[in-house]
């Protein structure tokens, strides 16, 4: 090659790296499934759930979650309906979020998520006409990187007070029960630890997820760090009454 063709070359080359360098980086793809239950159709309704859905939705829309999936006061079959479509969703997704405010309650053990049209007349009932936490881990175990799952469920429980025991042994909590996620990449945030309940507040959206919608997208900051800043609002805020706690 004669040295004409020297300042070809390197325009080619330049050319080149300035096309690397300019490509957008690759983007995870981040799915999020928001339910908030108010509207308990057996039971007093609950002030917040349905608002508190609604900000971490806005959350995260704002933070660019490809799809945030928002839903309120639905029954069981449409819940279960809901996890079904999101599973297939994450499919694809780097990153699986599901978010749940509403009542819930422990069983022998094994928590559950109360769709608005339970009943619960007895606590064998718990089986028919609520959602295992565990179908909801089924839901975002797809994803590949992180797997996440928020829970405003830990609230003083009407249904636990009244339901017929049809075993005098069976377990029902207070609050939801511990849980150690045996799924890579998965972490479980409970708004008040295993075992105790969670304040509503006087505002329109609980403490924990006033402190959720500020911490939880913050750029750059780990997720491990970020609970542990919702952790410490909701201590300060609530008078150390409520204490926030992820498992995983």
């Amino acid at each position: 090659m004669n040295s004409h063709g020297y300042p070809t070359l390197r325009r080619i080359l330049l050319a080149a790296v300035l096309l690397l360098v300019c490509q957008p980086a690759f983007a995870e793809k981040r799915v999020a499934l928001v339910l908030g239950n108010s509207a308990y159709q057996n039971v007093p309704q609950l002030a917040n759930p349905v608002n508190d859905g609604a900000v971490v939705a806005a959350t995260l829309k704002a933070a660019g979650f490809d799809v945030v999936d928002s839903r309120h006061d639905l029954p069981a079959a449409e819940t279960r309906r809901a996890l079904r479509d999101f599973s297939d969703r994450a499919r694809d997704a780097d990153i699986a979020v599901v978010y749940y405010a509403g009542h819930g309650m422990e069983v022998d053990g094994t928590n559950y998520l109360i769709p608005v049209d339970a009943k619960l007349e007895r606590d064998t009932d718990v089986y028919d006409e609520a959602l295992s936490l565990d179908r909801v881990l089924v839901a975002i175990e797809p994803a590949t990187r992180l797997r996440l799952v928020i829970l405003d469920a830990c609230r003083d429980n009407p249904f636990a007070k009244s339901m017929k025991r049809t075993l005098a042994s069976r377990a029902i909590a207070q609050g939801l029960g511990k849980i150690e996620p045996s799924s890579p990449n998965m972490l479980i945030a409970y708004s008040a630890k295993a075992g105790s309940t969670a304040l509503d507040g006087d505002a329109r959206n609980s403490p924990f997820t006033l402190a959720l919608a500020k911490h939880l997208t913050t750029p750059g900051l780990d997720v491990r760090r970020a609970f542990g800043f919702v952790r410490d609002e909701v201590l300060k805020t609530t008078g150390n009454k409520q204490e926030p706690f992820v498992y995983g």
